[in-house]
């Protein structure tokens, strides 16, 4: 995939987090890895050379950020919690130094915009953005999961999606949001559109 580095510690990354994304225990289906974890990676990226972020550890956050989730459903709700443990056992496995490892760990725990936690470095800015940027980016990702996963109707679907993109929105910096912003405002017409009754 033209998207991740060759070198063997990020491809090896890649292989597991894919293959998680596989599982048939993952219930986000497959989808979560083509139209969520490849964005938030490819987003980051352009963020951190942009920002003059580390690129390693965005795109190690990028690429481990929901692994937690993915790895087990239980573990979905505060997988914020959860994902630096497993990023952390992962990359002690691979060999990465410990200020690596513990600011990849910041960068997922600060990620989601549902809690208030302060992001202390440019990585962290950068992971949150992308990870935001990814879900107005894939609005048919987050439509699969209200109405497959969660099984809500039109009207409660589009509500949730539309709070889910609104706090996004508003987790991210100046320079993600002229990024954004011309797909999330096309979105928000999209949902706000009458029905033709």
């Amino acid at each position: 995939m033209d998207t991740f580095a060759s070198q063997s510690p990020v491809s090896e990354i890649v292989t597991l987090v894919r293959e998680a994304c596989a599982a048939d225990t993952n219930i986000f289906g497959y989808g979560i890895w083509t139209h969520h974890i490849v964005e938030v990676v490819r987003f980051g990226k352009r963020l951190a050379r942009l920002c003059g972020a580390d690129e390693e550890v965005v795109e190690l956050a990028a690429l481990l950020h929901d692994y937690a989730a993915v790895k087990d459903e239980s573990l979905y709700a505060d997988h914020h919690i959860h994902g630096p443990l497993e990023a952390e056992k992962i990359l002690i496995t691979l060999g990465y130094a410990p200020e690596k490892i513990e600011a990849v760990k910041h960068c997922i725990a600060t990620h989601r915009a549902s809690v208030a936690l302060q992001r202390q470095s440019i990585e962290a800015q950068c992971l949150a953005d992308a990870d935001a940027m990814a879900h107005i980016a894939q609005v048919p990702s987050l439509m699969r999961m209200v109405y497959v996963e969660r099984g809500l109707d039109i009207d409660e679907g589009t509500r949730w999606v539309r709070a889910k993109l609104q706090r996004s929105w508003n987790k991210l910096s100046p320079l993600a949001r002229q990024m954004i912003a011309e797909k999330y405002d096309a979105v928000l017409k999209i949902l706000d559109a009458p029905s033709a009754a």
